[in-house]
């Protein structure tokens, strides 16, 4: 008799408190990461983008009818139906989800135009928009100094969060402060919180991948490992000072670059949002399923990183940045580079789809 083994993310998720979200709203994806218990999901322009490229047969019509039914609707406003009918699509297989856990879990997360970070208002507006979408919609806002205060309005108006381009401990510490100040409105209002679930993300691998840019760009030579620790640590000290705080904000992993940034992290009362690749991998994998969360990280590597690169301390000190500081921190700037890119690139997607080349055929 064959016998069956439980995949490694499964058994996280049944022995530990620890939570993982499906890092798409690809349906197959994340019917995937539901089977191995899967909590969350969700979306940005350039997982969009991706899901276009994926679910192409889908899509392409759908593009086309939208145009039918909508004869004046302009590229961009095609473009944000697509991107609002994907999160639909992705929070419905989350319902069962959502309706057991009392709206704790089963959200799916749909990030705010990434040209807007700069204009609370605009955000805020989307925001409402998207919360409107299906009843377990979480929005993303990103961590800029405008961002915040749509944060904070949006969690007084009962929208459940999640703050986004976001990759130090003042940022997070500051998300958390924002929430807790709008949560207490709420409550002094006589307003519910008891289904609110905001989150809190640290992009641990895009952390990473900027220490290793200062490294490059500034000649720094430290340990190749080091810099792979730079976001586990962060993200720890996140976690701890929120769990010190009470803050009602749950932090959450992202950007996965190597298994560290899970297998690390288990055991934490925390979430992870898992790109498919990544849980694929981390399911075949032999690396043990144990808490490992409570572990400091090596303590030579972060003396190295707080030495060597100041981006590191001013991203592990609690008081390493300022709020105006968050616009043009190095990280900041290279994610919302890359959220714009691929935004204008879905655009042309549709695009090609609403205006096929004449000059090739079929």
């Amino acid at each position: 008799m064959d016998v069956v083994t439980e995949a490694p993310l499964a058994t996280m998720a049944r022995t530990t408190p620890t939570e993982y979200w499906n890092d798409s709203c690809s349906v197959a994806e994340l019917e995937y990461a539901i089977a191995n218990g899967a909590v969350g999901a969700t979306s940005n322009p350039t997982i969009v983008g991706e899901v276009l490229k994926k679910e192409l047969d889908v899509w392409r019509p759908r593009i086309r009818a939208i145009r039918a039914e909508q004869p004046t609707a302009t590229d961009l406003e095609i473009t944000w139906q697509v991107i609002e009918e994907m999160a639909v699509r992705g929070a419905a297989l989350l319902g069962p989800i959502f309706a057991r856990e009392s709206g704790r879990k089963g959200r799916l997360s749909i990030q705010t135009n990434p040209t807007f970070h700069r204009d609370a208002e605009r955000m805020l507006e989307q925001g409402r928009r998207f919360s409107g979408l299906a009843p377990n919609m979480q929005v993303k806002f990103p961590v800029t100094s405008a961002g915040l205060v749509a944060i904070e309005e949006a969690t007084f108006l009962g929208i459940s969060i999640n703050a986004t381009v976001s990759f130090t401990v003042p940022q997070a510490l500051a998300v958390g402060e924002a929430v807790e100040r709008a949560l207490r409105q709420r409550e002094a209002a006589g307003l519910d919180v008891a289904r609110m679930s905001p989150v809190c993300t640290v992009m641990v691998g895009r952390l990473d991948d900027w220490m290793k840019v200062i490294c490059e760009r500034d000649e720094i030579t430290i340990d190749p490992a080091a810099a792979n620790w730079a976001g586990i640590a962060v993200f720890k000290r996140v976690a701890s000072i929120f769990h010190e705080r009470g803050y009602r904000t749950r932090p959450l992993a992202a950007a996965y670059r190597h298994h560290l940034h899970w297998s690390e992290l288990i055991g934490g009362d925390v979430s992870m949002t898992i790109p498919h690749a990544w849980q694929r991998r981390f399911n075949a994998s032999a690396v043990e399923v144990r808490p490992r969360f409570d572990e400091p990280v090596p303590a030579a590597y972060v003396k190295e990183l707080e030495a060597r690169i100041p981006d590191f301390r001013r991203a592990y000190e609690p008081d390493g940045l300022t709020i105006e500081e968050f616009d043009t921190y190095g990280a900041t700037v290279r994610t919302l580079r890359g959220f714009i890119a691929s935004y204008w690139d879905l655009v042309r997607a549709v695009d090609e789809i609403l205006l096929p080349n004449p000059d090739i055929r079929g």
